[in-house]
């Protein structure tokens, strides 16, 4: 089986939009590596350390509340 981990990395910056708090943190309850792909990526602060959440950046908040919308908002009929 081939995983695509875009995609994957792509539902967890949506996931991390769920435990939002503090304008700019969420809690950093995920797969480790997909959670490094995403700092790597620019989107959230190194989820290393102790801290039990991560800072997203600006680019990182937008694309997790887009993606927040596309997967998880049912639109109005």
């Amino acid at each position: 089986m081939t995983i695509d981990n875009d995609r994957i990395d792509d539902a967890v910056l949506a996931l991390l939009h769920l435990g939002l708090h503090d304008k700019f943190r969420a809690w950093k309850g995920f797969d480790w590596d997909a959670m490094n792909r995403l700092y790597e990526k620019g989107y959230i602060s190194d989820p290393v350390g102790k801290a039990k959440s991560v800072v997203f950046t600006e680019e990182g908040m937008r694309r997790s509340e887009e993606l927040f919308r596309i997967m998880f908002v049912i639109k109005a009929e």
